[in-house]
């Protein structure tokens, strides 16, 4: 069993103007086994709180705590963070040309798993994982998400998801750039993993369409760098038919 805790949570990104804060006093906590979904307007901080537990140097940290089983995240460098099971999914993954997906998965798997998979039973892991999220044979030779269609690449995060095995799973807007079918492939994926361990997943997304194949056990809504409410389903629900429009604002932070 793990446990993730966000403990007013301040975080600041640099601009051209200057130092902005952003995060605001969030508070979250999230176990092994809970869907937590994130939903906000744009701009409200969303994916600064999935940067800034995953350590991107570009946000700073000005106070309050991230706990992993109770370790201090925020002491901990990047990769340490992965190797703690943290994982992040980004809305917008990168290229890496040049780096083949089947030497940036067996690469990534080491580290994480401190030893190298044994070759015979880590192909037909990666084989299977791929064949789940109907990504092709040939995919495992080209460079990271080089040339990869906006469904591909998020296919590939998911892809990682299953291999890597974390303890949390943050995924920033995994639904963004994705068709019907794609969406249903990655969802599944999602479902399939979180059904064969105890991952404890926050979905960051703007839209309901995810929570339609990923059901939430707990929707919060994010609004001007902090939760501003919680609920169940129904509350994504609410969401869908009248807005944010009611959050926009809001100081009072909500109830933990």
């Amino acid at each position: 069993m793990a446990t993730l805790e966000i403990k007013d949570l301040h975080a600041a990104v640099t601009t051209d103007e200057g130092s902005k804060e952003i995060l605001k006093g969030v508070n979250l906590t999230i176990r092994s086994g809970e869907t937590h979904a994130i939903m906000g307007p744009n701009g409200s901080g969303k994916s600064t709180l999935s940067y800034a537990i995953a350590g991107h140097p570009k946000y700073e940290v000005t106070s309050g705590e991230v706990l992993l089983d109770g370790e201090s995240v925020l002491d901990m460098t990047v990769d340490e963070r992965a190797r703690a099971g943290l994982f992040l999914a980004m809305q917008y993954p990168v290229e890496v040309p040049g780096v083949s997906m089947s030497n940036f998965l067996r690469t990534a798997a080491t580290a994480v798993r401190g030893e190298a998979p044994k070759l015979r039973h880590w192909v037909k892991e990666v084989k299977d994982e791929m064949a789940k999220l109907e990504i092709p044979a040939e995919f495992a030779e080209r460079s990271v998400n080089e040339g990869f269609s906006g469904g591909e690449k998020k296919r590939h995060e998911i892809l990682q998801l299953a291999l890597l095995k974390p303890k949390i799973a943050i995924l920033d807007e995994t639904d963004s750039g994705l068709d019907v079918d794609a969406l249903r492939i990655v969802s599944e994926g999602v479902n399939d993993y979180k059904a064969n361990s105890e991952v404890g997943v926050m979905l960051i997304t703007h839209y309901t369409r995810i929570l339609r194949h990923i059901t939430p056990d707990f929707v919060h809504v994010f609004a001007g760098g902090r939760v501003v409410e919680s609920g169940g389903k129904e509350l994504a629900d609410e969401l869908e038919e009248n807005g944010y429009v009611k959050y926009v604002g809001k100081q009072e932070p909500a109830a933990v």
